[in-house]
């Protein structure tokens, strides 16, 4: 007995997370432009000389949520296109190595993502993206991974 009420406590507290991060009436200021696209700068000729990698990946939904869209990742670019994903307060991506809590505690958090953004561009300088098996849309706020792309 005591076994379901913890389970059913935990799903509860589960879904008022969940529900948290789904809010329409977000308290998280709206995010412009020029912080979610940064131009890229002219490659010098020693960058041209080593190979470029490229991964990418199709969104996926998780927890119940919808994101949908690709991921590219390039040596110093982490385009989003065709995105879109469920409203959330507090919406971040991540390059992680899997798509629970635990992997996006231990990823690199790159930026704030906005949910109706289309095409959003961010820069990877200095983050070694070749290390990295997915893109998450988490919810910082609510802990709440909303969706994740595997890259290959």
């Amino acid at each position: 007995m005591r076994k379901i009420a913890l389970a059913a406590t935990a799903a509860l507290a589960l879904a008022l997370t969940l529900t948290a991060c789904s809010s329409a009436e977000m308290d998280a200021e709206p995010m412009s432009d020029s912080s979610m696209t940064q131009e890229s700068s002219m490659p010098s000729d020693s960058d041209m000389s080593e190979a470029s990698t490229e991964m990418t990946g199709d969104f996926m939904g998780l927890n119940d949520k919808a994101v949908m869209g690709t991921a590219t990742v390039t040596d110093d670019e982490l385009t989003l296109s065709e995105f879109s994903s469920d409203e959330g307060p507090d919406l971040h991506v991540y390059l992680t190595n899997g798509t629970d809590e635990a992997a996006v505690t231990a990823g690199t958090m790159i930026d704030t993502v906005a949910f109706d953004a289309a095409s959003q561009t961010f820069d990877l300088s200095g983050v070694d993206a070749s290390g990295f098996t997915h893109v998450v849309i988490h919810c910082d706020k609510a802990k709440a991974v909303f969706g994740a792309a595997e890259l290959s």
